[in-house]
């Protein structure tokens, strides 16, 4: 039996990754920062851990290495970005203890996680129709036509993103940031349009679900989505996969301008947060996932079906303290 051990199982895309993993009859241990009564999923897991913080990078891989040893682990699987980075330098250390990084390549993780090298990349290949990245530090911000978009190079879940309207106000947050982790993009106006890509590297095959996200939380998740087709996007996704190298299931993320032109923004390397949204039209993104890992060929997309999908939350109980929790 597989055992796969999943981050971050307070995130987004957790409970259809569980949920998957257990319909494909894998062994599930799953962790966070947070206890298991504050976490809905630690009752839908085999076993959980509360670990520590991934940026206390040498304490959290010994503790995940310590869960992987004792629960035999052989499969990991990352929800988070800054898990995705520490777990991108620390392959040697999990290969030694037989476990499977469920991720792309050491290189490709790397230049999808660096926005400044991604441009590099698509522009230099004329793929994804990107849009112009400066270094913040080598543009002058005077001759800057505004509004512009701010963001960290390595950023995630729109941490750091801001949109300036002037010169002034761009006076005003270079106080606040710094400029060296920066880079700066013209404003673009449309609609955010974001693709679940499953990539096979043996056969060279990519699966594309694509959604407009008519709703989204201010960290950039989507709550109402509107799943359709678009065989140009398709296209476009698939050959940006391929030169990538992609291997299993990530994220691309899209601004369709207003004159219908989709131009690329990034690449989450991992499960989007939205990855149930794919899943319910009719593609499983989760098991496909790890289709790729295992050797096995994936599935093919001829399922996928167009739908509006709207997310809700809902409420669990996860510990009874007693008569006591009543009291004033």
């Amino acid at each position: 039996m597989e055992t796969a051990l999943v981050t971050a199982i307070g995130s987004f895309s957790a409970d259809i990754v569980i949920k998957n993993l257990k319909k494909r009859a894998v062994r599930v241990i799953g962790c966070d920062i947070y206890p298991e009564e504050w976490i809905a999923d630690s009752r839908n897991v085999d076993a959980f851990y509360q670990v520590p913080y991934a940026t206390e990078e040498e304490r959290y891989v010994k503790e995940l290495l310590a869960i992987g040893v004792r629960e035999q682990v052989n499969l990991l699987i990352v929800l988070t970005d800054v898990e995705v980075d520490v777990w991108n330098r620390h392959r040697k250390e999990l290969k030694e203890h037989s476990i499977t990084l469920c991720l792309s390549s050491e290189e490709t993780i790397a230049l999808c996680r660096d926005k400044r090298a991604m441009n590099r990349f698509l522009s230099g290949r004329n793929l994804g129709n990107s849009i112009p990245t400066r270094e913040l530090l080598e543009t002058e911000i005077e001759t800057l036509s505004y509004p512009v978009v701010l963001k960290p190079f390595n950023g995630r879940s729109s941490q750091g993103l801001h949109y300036i309207k002037s010169l002034e106000e761009m006076k005003h947050v270079l106080t606040l940031c710094k400029p060296e982790e920066y880079v700066v993009q013209p404003y673009y106006k449309g609609s955010v349009i974001t693709a679940d890509i499953v990539r096979d590297p043996q056969s060279g095959t990519s699966i594309v679900i694509c959604r407009r996200e008519l709703l989204r939380t201010l960290n950039g998740a989507g709550t109402s989505v509107l799943v359709f087709s678009d065989p140009l996007l398709e296209k476009m996704c698939q050959e940006i996969a391929q030169a990538l190298e992609i291997k299993g299931c990530v994220n691309f993320e899209f601004i369709e301008g207003e004159d219908g032109i989709y131009h690329m923004l990034e690449c989450n390397p991992r499960f989007s947060g939205g990855v149930e949204f794919s899943c319910l039209a009719g593609y499983d993104c989760v098991g496909n996932h790890i289709r790729c890992f295992t050797g096995e060929d994936i599935e093919p997309g001829s399922h996928i079906k167009g739908m509006y999908i709207a997310r809700k939350y809902e409420e669990y109980i996860t510990k009874i303290t007693g008569e006591e929790g009543q009291k004033e």
